[in-house]
């Protein structure tokens, strides 16, 4: 049996403990500075304090001080940070391990650059955070996946994506159980992209739920079509950026469940609503939006590209009008003539 690092006491990264202890697995579970508290709760009664529930057998916590302890001959590391952490992680703990010790990352995100270049995490980590020539193997996980139900051990289906099959296919056999099921592939573009951009789409999706709200009426058609216009442009975007179109399956499904229960939803609803940016903030203090920079980035990459004519930015009505509402104080307008 392994020995598996995960650093991020987070709700999906303490959730990785369950397939990991149910295959038998050693894991040590690192908190990052801010999760000082839910491991002095773990050290002190094994009870995760966000999760709502213990955590599994074989599982020890660590403070983030105590690093270089948990990370001593373990032979796999999860990075279950949020995606404005992966420069903390490369600098303060991808510097720390060897070349040959194989990464999966569990973060969602995208990186841009000044001439349209979108990144998915784990290429922006090879390409731009590790030192110049060092190059580590990083792998991910995207699919439908509420951290609760997988520590339920409800079916979830999940695909990783990384550029060695031989090393999917290990990352395959710590985890997968009866009930965790994994599709391994190479279109790491494609995966990492799409499940990305779910998180941007559900903020789409839930202000026709908030609209709704405000006229007193469950409203099905609006969602429908917003969804439908959701998946149309990450189709084009996956496409634009050489990914394969059937890897937004993953994506689909997962903005199906983010939609009913996730973060992003209540932003979306809030602003639906008639919230400002601002004020949707503040209702929700402290919640973690990772939607926020997916809808800056991609959006400021392909007006880039648009302007270039390697791409036309009229094709994603849908995540214009996201990054007007989020960074240009706009209300919400929804374009229904411009989708297509």
């Amino acid at each position: 049996m392994s020995i598996i690092t995960i650093v991020g006491a987070g709700m999906m990264g303490s959730a990785m403990c369950f397939p990991a202890s149910d295959n038998g697995h050693q894991i040590r579970l690192v908190g990052t500075p801010y999760d000082q508290e839910i491991i002095r709760r773990l050290k002190e009664d094994n009870f995760h304090a966000k999760l709502g529930m213990p955590l599994p057998p074989r599982c020890t916590p660590f403070y983030y001080e105590e690093l270089d302890q948990a990370l001593k001959g373990c032979q796999l590391l999860i990075a279950g940070v949020p995606s404005f952490g992966i420069d903390w992680f490369a600098e303060n703990v991808l510097s720390r391990i060897p070349d040959d010790l194989v990464v999966l990352s569990i973060t969602k995100g995208l990186e841009d650059e000044p001439d349209g270049t979108l990144l998915p995490i784990s290429l922006a980590y090879n390409r731009k955070k590790l030192a110049p020539g060092r190059r580590l193997s990083i792998n991910s996980i995207g699919g439908p996946c509420i951290s609760q139900e997988l520590c339920q051990r409800k079916h979830t289906s999940v695909a990783l994506c990384g550029e060695d099959l031989d090393t999917l296919y290990w990352l395959k056999s710590q985890f997968i159980t009866t009930y965790y099921h994994i599709q391994p592939t190479q279109d790491v573009v494609g995966i990492e992209c799409s499940v990305a951009m779910k998180n941007a789409y559900a903020v789409g999706v839930a202000l026709a739920i908030g609209l709704a709200k405000q006229q007193g009426a469950a409203l099905s058609n609006p969602q429908a079509s917003l969804f439908g216009q959701a998946v149309r442009e990450m189709l084009r975007l996956v496409h634009l950026l050489g990914g394969q179109t059937d890897s937004v399956i993953y994506a689909t499904s997962d903005l199906y469940v983010t939609i009913n229960s996730g973060r992003n939803r209540k932003l979306g609803e809030a602003l639906g609503e008639g919230l400002s940016f601002q004020e949707a903030l503040q209702r929700y203090p402290g919640l973690t939006l990772e939607s926020i920079p997916i809808i800056t980035r991609a959006a400021r990459a392909l007006r880039k590209r648009h302007e270039l004519g390697t791409a036309n930015f009229n094709k994603f009505p849908l995540l214009r009008h996201l990054d007007e509402i989020i960074n240009q104080g706009a209300p919400v307008h929804i374009p229904w003539n411009e989708f297509g």
